[in-house]
């Protein structure tokens, strides 16, 4: 039988859509999230015993997975019910029947232990996402969600392709054609080398196009940009850490093939890449929305950095991953709640924040010292292990890039945020009906607690959720 957290969003996702009532559709799609929470803490505990061989299996790589994305999601579908709540002009249906239905997707990226099922499972992602950029319904949302899903389709299919050459090197290598990572980790250094990294190289581009790596960001900018903050909580925080995961998996066989050089140097070049280009990208943006985007390629290319930087970096790696996920979430989730209050999201329209909706202006300026690893929050902690992995490791020249781009992208993200969020708000912003609520500020809240929690005292469990991961990622690197 397919595991609960997987059946169980993909089943109430068509149980919302047939639903009559638009006022429990988001209610409906919070309690699901709250079971499917407690569905990931019952499998972390208790896995059970699976067969090696089976496509479906929770290793320790997509037990941290699950649990990130079950705890995002969670948050993101509280908010959403007090969100749907001032947008009664729009129909919630196909919203909220994609959210779950996404939900579903990254949860089979955590289980699935195939090539081809893992493909699937990303693929079902971007199909589930497609419809939630376009909630606004303008003629910019319509242009955005058609950039996403061509950029998406050519990375996906590309992927694809990588997929088989990988397989392919296999069969050249005299072994049974498998595509389960098991056995091609175990048949690793038989694996064609021309092939493997032909393969490698195509994953790279493929799935760093669903990461947003540069030069595939493109789709970015504008998909976050007119999306709903929710939406692009789940797309920075979830969808970015199951396409990393792919790629880790990719990076751990072509690494016990003998391949680890030519792999950690193509993940080290496109980080760099990434963040250079997002630093300057941020430098005088006014459009908090285009600005989290950028952060986001920013953050994806230092997670594809440090998985460069080989075993040594792993538990950094999955650690910021966390930490980066989380406070994704809070950033989206207040620029939402400041867009619904100032009805725009340039400095040009937003300021005075503090004033105007101090609750969310505070957790967003909160929020933009955790993201940007400022102590005593767990990015701090996550950024400095990777920095002193590149140390360890004599990269002094990629560590002081890394540094110079942190600086930039610092720079860049607090001069546009602080812009909006002191001053006088504008009367358009004073007459506004919105306010704060429960809904929309207690899930952005929870998150911040929990990156601020892991940056002074990480709890053992969580520890263990993350070493247990690393641990088995770095075997063969």
């Amino acid at each position: 039988m397919p595991p609960l957290p997987v059946v169980l969003p993909l089943a109430m996702a068509v149980v919302v859509f047939l639903a009559p009532s638009k006022v429990w559709r988001p209610r409906l799609v919070a309690a699901t999230a709250a079971a499917h929470l407690a569905a990931t803490l019952a499998a972390l505990r208790h896995p059970g015993e699976v067969s090696p061989a089976a496509w479906l299996r929770l290793d320790a790589p997509g037990r941290l997975l699950l649990a990130v994305v079950s705890v995002l999601f969670l948050a993101c579908a509280v908010y959403s019910v007090g969100y749907l709540s001032y947008r009664v002009e729009r129909a919630n249906r196909r919203f909220c029947a994609c959210m779950l239905a996404t939900l579903g997707s990254m949860s089979l990226v955590a289980y699935a232990q195939h090539l081809g099922l893992l493909w699937v499972a990303l693929e079902a992602t971007t199909l589930g996402t497609a419809p939630l950029i376009y909630f606004n319904r303008t003629a910019r949302s319509i242009e955005a969600t058609w950039k996403y899903l061509v950029i998406s389709s050519v990375g996906i299919a590309l992927a694809l392709m990588g997929s088989f050459f990988i397989g392919y090197a296999a069969l050249l290598g005299g072994r049974e054609a498998s595509l389960l990572f098991g056995d091609l980790l175990a048949s690793a250094p038989s694996l064609s080398k021309p092939w493997l990294r032909a393969g490698f190289t195509l994953l790279v581009v493929g799935y760093g196009a669903k990461l947003g790596l540069a030069p595939m960001h493109t789709w970015k900018p504008d998909a976050y940009g007119e999306a709903p903050g929710v939406v692009g909580a789940v797309l920075a925080g979830g969808l970015t850490s199951c396409a990393l995961f792919a790629l880790l998996r990719f990076a751990q066989i072509t690494a016990a093939a003998g391949e680890g050089l030519f792999a950690n140097r193509l993940l080290v070049g496109m980080g760099l890449a990434s963040m250079g280009v997002a630093a300057a990208l941020m430098l005088g943006q006014r459009d908090l929305k285009r600005m989290l985007a950028y952060s986001s390629v920013e953050q994806m290319g230092l997670l594809a950095l440090a998985s460069g930087l080989g075993a040594a970096a792993s538990f950094a790696t999955l650690f910021h991953l966390v930490n980066n996920a989380l406070g994704k979430g809070v950033l989206f989730l207040t620029v939402g709640n400041l867009h619904r209050a100032f009805g725009g999201k340039t400095t040009a329209e937003v300021h005075g924040a503090l004033r105007r909706l101090p609750l969310s202006g505070y957790l967003f300026l909160f929020g933009l010292f955790a993201v940007t690893g400022a102590p005593p929050f767990g990015a701090f902690l996550s950024e400095l292990l990777i920095l002193e992995a590149a140390f360890d490791a004599r990269r002094f020249l990629v560590g002081g890039l890394y540094l110079a781009f942190l600086m930039l992208a610092f720079a860049g993200m607090g001069a546009t945020s602080l812009a909006a969020l002191q001053g006088r708000p504008p009367r358009s912003a004073r007459d506004s009906t919105y306010r704060d609520s429960f809904t929309t500020f207690a899930p952005a809240l929870a998150l911040l607690a929990l990156v601020l929690l892991f940056g002074i005292h990480l709890p053992a469990p969580v520890r263990a959720l993350i070493s247990d991961a690393a641990a088995a990622l770095a075997v063969g690197r």
